[in-house]
């Protein structure tokens, strides 16, 4: 006898958004599977490179979580808002690769007999933190992430695992996995920014 049951219709984007405002990070990975390959696609047109594309799309992506609070349906779709955001990112994406090229070679143009290695750095003891003071502040970062974050963080660090054998070992889809590794990265990188990330560290 065939099911008739009836089953839940997918979620508009809308209500996407809204559940992304409440914090259900399942919302941003469902965004994901639904247009992944679309942002994939504006992106990569602007910044022509695989990679960045790909990182393009899970800065727009995190952008989107990040302000899904002040999304205002009123304004226009929730594909033209993630399109526009992802356009932006691509955008400072290309104007930060043009910024560097311009450095790197005005760099060599000041020493144009200079090796390409990296004779000239010198490690600055006063800059290194004590050890197990910067354990202790990875512990207390890896808890402040939700359960889901830290555990698809863990598999990818300390078991090196892919986003792909992630999303299989976990039974998730691939979009809710990378959003997952996305959005705790930034939260680790928000708590630790004082050990790891002043001064160019």
């Amino acid at each position: 006898m065939p099911d008739t049951a009836p089953r839940p219709s997918p979620a508009g984007d809308a209500d996407l958004i809204a559940q992304a405002a409440r914090g259900d990070e399942r919302a941003i990975g469902q965004l994901y599977d639904r247009y992944g390959a679309v942002l994939y696609a504006v992106a990569y047109r602007i910044v022509g490179e695989q990679a960045d594309a790909e990182e393009v799309v899970l800065e727009a992506l995190a952008q989107a979580w990040r302000d899904a609070p002040r999304f205002e349906p009123g304004r226009g779709s929730v594909a033209g808002w993630l399109t526009m955001i992802a356009r932006s990112r691509a955008l400072d994406l290309v104007r930060a690769r043009s910024r560097r090229e311009r450095i790197t070679a005005t760099a060599a143009a000041d020493r144009p007999d200079a090796p390409p290695a990296m004779s000239d750095f010198r490690p600055d003891p006063a800059r290194a933190l004590d050890h197990d003071e910067r354990r202790r502040q990875v512990r207390h970062a890896l808890a402040t992430l939700s359960p889901p974050q830290r555990q698809a963080i863990e598999l990818a660090y300390f078991e090196g695992l892919s986003q792909t054998e992630i999303a299989e070992r976990l039974q998730e889809p691939l979009g809710t996995v990378k959003t997952r590794v996305r959005l705790g990265m930034q939260k680790l990188r928000e708590c630790l920014r004082a050990f790891y990330f002043e001064r160019g560290t």
